[in-house]
């Protein structure tokens, strides 16, 4: 099932707030079917009924399909990436977070910092969260943790990761988490791939199943540290093949089965 986060067209269109707890303007629920997004009231992580009202999927504005109380990424999870980024492939799962702030829908602009000299693409799958997760059991089955996945782009000032020795600053700047368009609910991660392009070029490519740690050992590796609550996001990792963004840009990471997350690069202007 495709569930998504909208607002229609007939409403004046703004750019997501930065503040991460204010509502949209006239944000709503739907499932998409087709070409048409039937809207539902609730929660996507709960009960959902159909209100009766539907629009075609060309006349709303897709938001991302989550607000997350935060984003829990994986780095280094392809070999072939841990490689390009000059190190052994990790013994156990490497997490950092992004911040709310960062968040951004599909089409708006990832906005260049004046302060970074290369700002890089990362094209990933990513978890939504459907139900509280803490201190899961060794052997417990994590799938009902799960309400479904989407595209993420990891977006990241290269140049200060590399000169911090950590990623806080370079993950970190408003617009450099665009993710979405919509959450796919049925879904077998193992059976997709990610692809990322930039300016109708394929940049990246690579299964989803060859992660070194899969969902389920990242789900347990980050719950046994925080709660996960309904709405959480998990990136997954990005595969081999990063470079680099510059204005004019448009970037796409595309997942089977879910769709493509699209969105123009543009220079921070004063």
């Amino acid at each position: 099932m495709k569930l998504c986060r909208f607002q229609p067209l007939e409403f004046a269109s703004a750019d997501i707030a930065r503040a991460p707890h204010e509502s949209h303007p006239h944000m709503r629920h739907g499932i998409i079917e087709a070409n048409s997004v039937h809207e539902f009231s609730g929660e996507l992580w709960g009960a959902r009924e159909r209100t009766g009202q539907k629009w075609p999927l060309d006349s709303v504005k897709l938001l991302p399909p989550a607000i997350p109380s935060k984003i829990v990424c994986v780095g280094k999870n392809y070999v072939d990436h841990a490689a390009e980024m000059g190190g052994p492939p990790p013994k156990n799962p490497i997490i950092f977070l992004k911040p709310p702030s960062a968040v951004i829908a599909p089409h708006e602009p990832i906005i260049l910092p004046r302060i970074s000299q290369r700002v890089d693409y990362e094209g990933e799958i990513a978890i939504v969260i459907g139900r509280r997760c803490h201190l899961p059991a060794p052997n417990e089955d994590v799938s009902p943790y799960i309400l479904g996945y989407t595209c993420f782009n990891d977006v990241t000032a290269r140049d200060l990761q590399r000169a911090d020795g950590q990623w806080t600053r370079g993950k970190s700047f408003d617009t450099f988490c665009p993710f979405g368009p919509l959450l796919e609910s049925d879904l077998n991660p193992a059976d997709t791939r990610v692809e990322t392009y930039v300016n109708g070029v394929r940049k990246q490519s690579a299964s989803v199943s060859e992660m070194i740690f899969s969902v389920d050992v990242i789900i347990k590796w980050i719950a046994e540290v925080m709660t996960l609550e309904p709405g959480d996001v998990i990136a997954t990792g990005t595969p081999a093949g990063i470079g680099t963004l510059a204005d004019g840009d448009v970037v796409e990471v595309s997942v089977t089965g879910i769709g493509t997350l699209r969105n123009p690069v543009a220079a921070f202007a004063e």
